[in-house]
Formats: structure tokens, C-alpha cells, sequence
């Protein structure tokens, strides 16, 4: 592997020495996309938007479904200097609009995938020749093709590297763009924070990446980048089906994946003789993050694949960083690791570091700086007097340095003084027998101010009935103190998760804070929430 001591570390460091090797494998249909296409192809972007008039950190955004043009055309928007945004493809024309509106972009580049709702966005204020599509050159839109098609497929003499800017799942509020430093340097140079990644888990040029969520997320976005720069091969799938999933890391031999808890669970509900069917013995490192794993999820992952499940905690924000291994979560079950990259402080609302043990705010410090865009008042808040920072998790420290996270201070129910962190009562109703899913917030309470709701998804086959309600809350009961059990149970035929494992549950709280703005444009709540 090329070393870290070296000036230039990317995509077209290997197209020069290895051009027609995969970067880049369509897992449905087998596709290859070489590193020499993929220098390519990023270049002529690269140019494009420089020829549209758009400067090193001005705004362009990316609307598309997994593909193998996805990488190079993020890697060519970033090689020209720019602030990238990728959209969910999932979210409304609404939201849509207050992304880009919001981060000010100056181009977007979409696909023939999504022409319906691209022809609905409010593009007034991006030039007509900045509106590109993948596919076809639907009204509007100019073929991306058809713009690239006499462009030199060379590098720029002024590249600059730029940098994302992901919005938050707004799982709790309107999303918010993430604005971190733009690198700083020559083109090309390997951050230090990919020499940590790259020997934590193994990463070089024999590496062979999956991940089945959408590119559009932070973690298979990065990763993704991060791999390509170190010459590995990047397996994508066009959505998450978990038998495809084992069927491709056979068949592309992968050394190396990453998941969120709802896979885990999805690929353990599959039947035994499908999980035996496929040779995963490739597989030297399993990663997951985004959302919390419930114990006994991960318990059985590690029986099925090994000592090979590596585990973090960060967010998009990039301002610091947990791991935990398998062994070391065997002795820790529940923890997210020791830092890794920054120093973890467990603060009081008063900004005061608590003991081992006590509950309170997770900050960060040394990590990486960063704002919330066109946002001070959220910026600010995310900050300690000391200038560490959060992202607003809450948990504690056990005495030898591993965190445990407790719950997003957002979540936290007040009930008659005393706080109820949701996710301890969550875990406990995973367990739960009949029970596939649950979310835990407060609602209303006259006399209390709040009280404790239980929203559950239940198993196939399992009737949801208030019996089924009553004795959900007489075993969260046997093993919680009463104040924080349900007072009452609802059921849901889908929990509304976004395709990270994220949990919205700002669409469960609604119907019941009627008054508050805590509703979202593209999830609805289905129908049946509230049956009983």
C-alpha cells in the first residue's frame, strides 16, 4: 500500500499504476467501473462545474440513487473545490427545496430516476445550464452526458479538494447542513485521520468494500471515499436486501462491510438454511454505527460471523470518535468503546465533568471543528465554556474509560421532576419476546407534565391487542422502577426508520404534542398509530 508519508493519496494515484482494476462493482449485475474511468469521469465533472462559473467552496448538491457514476461524480464535484451535499432520495419536494435553498446551491446533478420531483423543485435561482441529468435530459435539465462529452478527461492545473456538507436526519427537527473546515493543503494529501481508519481496520488496496445503504449517508459516503483513496474495491447495491447481501460477499469475495443495526436484524430473521447457504469466510471486518444495536442483535452476529463485528460511535460532525471491538464489548456489552479520536467528557448541565457512572452530556474534545450552517443559535449550544463540543447524545463512562450512551438529550422525558432516558426502556423492550420493535417518548401528562408512551412494533404473527398491551407493561415493570415504564402502549404495523437505522421519532411524538412543530413533510404516521 502506498505509504501515508507520501504527497498524493486518491483515485487517481491508481488509475496511474493499476487503470483497468475495479474501484467500483454494481453487486446486482456485476459492472465494473476501473479506477481509470472513475479518474476520468470525476475530472470532466470537475471541469464542468469550474466552466459554470461555480469557485472552490461555493455549493453543488447530488440527488441520485446508488450507482456506479455516484463516487466519481461526488469525487469530481469535491477535486473542483466544492461543498457537496448529497439528498436523500427519499425525502419530499419540500424538503428538497429547503436543502438547497439552505446550503445556497449553485448546481445540482440528478438522474432520469427521479425527473418527477426534480421537475417540482424550485430551481429559480440556479442557472439553467447548472441543472444536470444522469440518463436523459428531461424539461429543464441538461444531459450530463451530453455537457461532459468534449471535456478533457485530465486533471484541472488548480484542483483543491473540498469537502461534504451532510444535513442531519432530522430525526428531531428541520435537517441541518453540517459545516465542517475545508481541507487545508495540496491536493490529493491524505488526511491524517485515514492513516488511523485504513490501520484500525485493515484497509489498502486489497480491500474489497460493502456497504448496502444508500451513498448519500455519512458513514458508506466516507468509507467509500476513504477506500477509493486507498485503492480498495467499493461493492454497491442498489438497496438493502439482506440474501443479496450474503450472496455478494461470497460472490465478490468481500473482506470488508458495514451495517446498521436493522440490517442485523433483518439478515438474523432469515431462515437458517439461507444464512448457511453462503461462504462469508472472506469477511475480516464487519462495521456498524448510526443507530444503537440491540444486545442480543449483536450477541447472535458474533456467534454467526466471528470475532469480526467492530462497533463506533460518531456523528456526522466528525468532532470525535468511540470503538469498541468484539472481544472487548463481550466484557463491555452495551458500550460503544473508548475514544479514539478526541477525549470524551461527561458533563452537568452546568458544563461540570461528572464521575464514572453518572449520567450526563457527552463532549467531545480535540476532535474536529465544525458549525451547524445558517445556524449560530444551534452551533453555540452544541458548545462547552472549555470549547469542547456535542451532538447532543447523553451517557456515562464506567471506570475504565468506555462509554455508554444513555440517549439524545432531545429524548429525555421530564416526568414529575425526574428524567427518563427513553433508550434504557427501549432496550428492555427488545427483549421482550413478541416484541420486533419499540420507540419510547413522552407524551401529555396534567399532573406530571409528561408521561412515559411505548409505540411497539410487534412480531410476525403476533396479535396486538391490549392484552398484549397490559402485559407489555407489567414486564417492563418486573424490571424497571415504575416511573419509568409505560403508562401506556400503542401499536404500529412499521416503526418509521429512516434506511440508516435512525429512528424518527419526531413522526411518532407528533399526534400526541399536536401543538408542537415536531412534524415531518415526507414520513406520514401511518394510520393505525394509535390503535390499541
Amino acid at each position: 500500500m502506498k505509504s501515508f508519508k507520501e504527497d498524493e493519496l486518491h483515485v487517481g494515484v491508481w488509475a496511474a499504476k493499476t487503470p483497468d482494476r475495479a474501484a467500483i462493482i454494481d453487486a446486482e449485475t456485476g459492472r465494473e467501473f476501473s479506477f481509470a474511468e472513475y479518474e476520468a469521469l470525476s475530472n470532466q465533472v470537475a471541469r464542468l462545474a469550474r466552466g459554470l462559473g461555480l469557485k472552490p467552496e461555493d455549493h453543488a448538491a447530488v440527488l441520485l440513487e446508488n450507482r456506479v457514476e455516484f463516487l466519481p461524480v461526488f469525487w469530481g464535484l469535491v477535486r473542483a473545490g466544492l461543498r457537496v451535499t448529497p439528498i436523500p432520495t427519499h425525502l419530499s419536494v419540500e424538503e428538497i427545496d429547503h436543502i438547497l435553498a439552505d446550503s445556497g446551491a449553485g448546481l445540482l446533478l440528478t438522474s432520469a430516476s427521479h425527473k418527477d420531483v426534480a421537475a417540482r423543485l424550485n430551481l429559480s435561482g440556479m442557472s439553467p445550464a447548472a441543472r444536470l441529468m444522469l440518463d436523459d435530459a428531461a424539461p429543464g435539465f441538461v444531459s450530463l452526458e451530453a455537457a461532459i462529452a468534449d471535456l478533457p478527461a485530465t486533471p484541472m492545473a488548480d484542483q483543491r479538494e473540498g469537502i461534504d456538507m451532510l444535513y442531519s436526519s432530522g430525526t428531531t427537527g428541520q435537517p441541518k447542513g453540517v459545516r465542517k473546515l475545508m481541507p487545508s493543503g495540496d491536493f490529493g494529501v491524505a488526511p491524517a485521520a485515514l492513516a488511523v481508519t485504513a490501520t484500525r481496520y485493515g484497509l489498502d488496496e486489497n480491500t474489497i468494500y460493502l456497504h448496502p445503504s444508500p451513498l448519500y449517508h455519512a458513514a458508506p459516503l466516507g468509507y467509500s471515499v476513504r477506500i477509493g483513496r486507498l485503492g480498495g474495491c467499493i461493492v454497491i447495491m442498489k438497496k438493502f436486501d439482506p440474501e443479496a447481501c450474503l450472496k455478494a460477499i461470497e460472490t465478490y469475495r468481500v473482506t470488508h462491510s458495514q451495517w446498521v443495526p436493522t440490517h442485523f436484524i433483518r439478515l438474523l430473521r432469515l431462515p437458517e438454511d439461507v444464512r448457511t447457504k453462503y461462504d462469508h469466510s472472506t469477511l475480516r471486518c464487519a462495521i456498524h454505527a448510526a443507530a444503537p444495536c440491540p444486545q442480543d442483535v449483536k450477541r447472535a452476529m458474533i456467534d454467526w460471523w466471528g470475532p469480526v463485528i467492530e462497533e463506533y460511535y460518531a456523528g456526522s460532525e466528525g468532532n470525535g470518535q468511540c470503538n469498541i471491538t468484539s472481544a472487548d464489548w463481550l466484557k463491555k456489552p452495551g458500550s460503544v468503546g473508548r475514544a479514539a479520536v478526541g477525549k470524551v467528557h461527561i458533563c452537568d448541565p452546568e458544563g461540570r465533568d461528572l464521575p464514572a457512572g453518572e449520567v450526563g452530556t457527552i463532549f467531545f474534545e480535540g476532535g474536529a471543528q465544525f458549525e451547524y450552517h445558517n445556524d449560530p443559535v444551534k452551533t453555540a449550544e452544541s458548545r462547552h465554556p472549555n470549547g469542547w463540543s456535542t451532538i447532543g447524545d447523553v451517557g456515562y463512562l464506567d471506570e475504565d474509560g468506555f462509554l455508554f450512551l444513555t440517549d439524545r438529550k432531545s429524548f429525555m422525558i421530564v416526568s414529575g421532576g425526574v428524567n427518563i432516558y427513553p433508550q434504557e426502556v427501549e432496550a428492555l423492550l427488545l427483549t421482550h419476546p413478541q416484541i420486533d420493535d419499540a420507540a419510547v417518548f413522552g407524551v401529555p401528562n396534567d399532573e406530571f407534565g409528561e408521561e412515559v408512551k411505548a409505540v411497539i412494533e410487534v412480531k410476525p404473527g403476533v396479535t396486538a391487542d391490549s392484552a398484549l398491551a397490559a402485559d407489555i407493561i407489567a414486564f417492563s415493570r418486573a424490571h424497571l422502577s415504575h416511573v419509568k415504564c409505560p403508562r401506556s402502549v400503542d401499536f404500529i404495523d412499521e416503526m418509521p426508520r429512516g434506511d440508516n437505522g435512525k429512528l424518527y421519532k419526531k413522526v411518532l411524538r407528533a399526534p400526541y404534542w399536536p401543538d408542537k412543530k415536531t412534524a415531518t413533510h415526507s414520513t406520514a404516521v401511518p394510520a393505525d398509530v394509535h390503535k390499541n
